[in-house]
């Protein structure tokens, strides 16, 4: 694989990635005002969202949807590190692979600990 390639499956990944995700959370949120637009909010008291990947379960209707296009914009930029990792890999780069390896642990790492 050419570096101009890759570069370019990169940059169409990324934009694929922010498409959809912009897609979902519009979708969710036309929902969300179709379905509870017109209720009054309640600002007197706070109601705190889902806290940790376990009680995203507990989240159902447009909010979910909302979630899941959020998901997919975190999702984005992992999933352009795991594609360097493999073109690295298939160009047998072993520096490059190394530093995408350090850089996916501490992807995985802050996610991973931000849910906790």
């Amino acid at each position: 694989m050419t570096d101009d390639r890759m570069e370019r499956t990169i940059a169409t990944l990324l934009r694929a990635g922010v498409m959809l995700s912009a897609a979902v959370v519009l979708a969710g949120g036309v929902w969300y005002l179709a379905t509870a637009g017109s209720a009054v909010p309640a600002y007197a008291r706070f109601h705190g969202g889902p806290r940790g990947v376990q009680s995203l379960g507990a989240v159902a209707g447009p909010r979910a949807v909302i979630l899941l296009g959020l998901l997919i914009l975190i999702a984005t930029p992992v999933a352009r590190v795991v594609f360097s990792l493999v073109a690295f890999a298939l160009e047998r780069d072993r520096s490059y692979v190394i530093i995408t390896l350090a850089v996916l642990a501490i992807l995985l790492y802050s996610i991973g600990t931000a849910w906790l």
